[in-house]
């Protein structure tokens, strides 16, 4: 319960910092809320119930308690790794277990971004920055988009990649765009992941 309550807590807190900087930021994350349009288009499911709730993704939303706040207001821009992408990372890495709870809760917030950021959007911003644009997450960290082969590719910390496969299914609390890879925040493992070894002497 606390570890949803902080959860929760630094969503809010980062929604409100995103909505402060959303004037004239080269970040096209910066928390731009549903127009009236999109709100039509999406209808009235949230992300948490229109996105397939046996996906690897909502899985691990659920085992880190992130199912409650992508069925909240939001908005939120969630970028899904496809199931094949989570098979890649360690065996049960990603189970429901309290040991890997944290981990979960790092990597998810690092693929949530605060506000509605259409492809469109993403786009413009890479534009505006001459070849890529700086994504703000959740958890606090950046994802870097640019174009490759006309597709928007990902990186994130330590430069791993993953394209957008599938974007702007919209929702009434957001929008999700599907993506072929796992992006981790920096400085952070895939949950499972052992540790490298340290030097003996050190």
């Amino acid at each position: 319960m606390k570890t949803h309550a902080l959860t929760a807590g630094l969503v809010a807190a980062v929604l409100t910092v995103g909505g402060c900087n959303n004037e004239n930021s080269g970040n096209a994350s910066a928390g731009s809320a549903q127009t009236p349009k999109a709100q039509e288009v999406a209808g009235s499911k949230t992300i948490a119930a229109g996105l397939t709730t046996s996906s690897r993704f909502m899985g691990a939303a659920k085992a880190a308690g992130l199912d409650q706040t992508l069925a909240g207001p939001g908005p939120y821009t969630v970028l899904a790794p496809s199931d094949q992408a989570f098979a890649a990372a360690p065996a049960g890495a990603f189970d429901a277990k309290p040991e890997n709870r944290a981990q979960i809760t790092g990597v998810l917030t690092n693929l949530i971004l605060p506000g509605t950021v259409l492809a469109a959007d993403i786009d413009k911003a890479i534009e505006r920055g001459k070849g890529k644009a700086p994504l703000a997450t959740m958890g606090g960290g950046t994802i870097t988009a640019s174009k490759e082969g006309g597709r928007i590719v990902l990186t994130d910390a330590s430069g791993k990649k993953a394209a957008i496969s599938q974007a702007d299914q919209q929702f009434s609390n957001g929008v999700v765009h599907q993506i072929d890879g796992l992006l981790l925040p920096g400085q952070q493992q895939a949950p499972g992941t052992p540790a490298p070894a340290q030097p003996k002497g050190q």
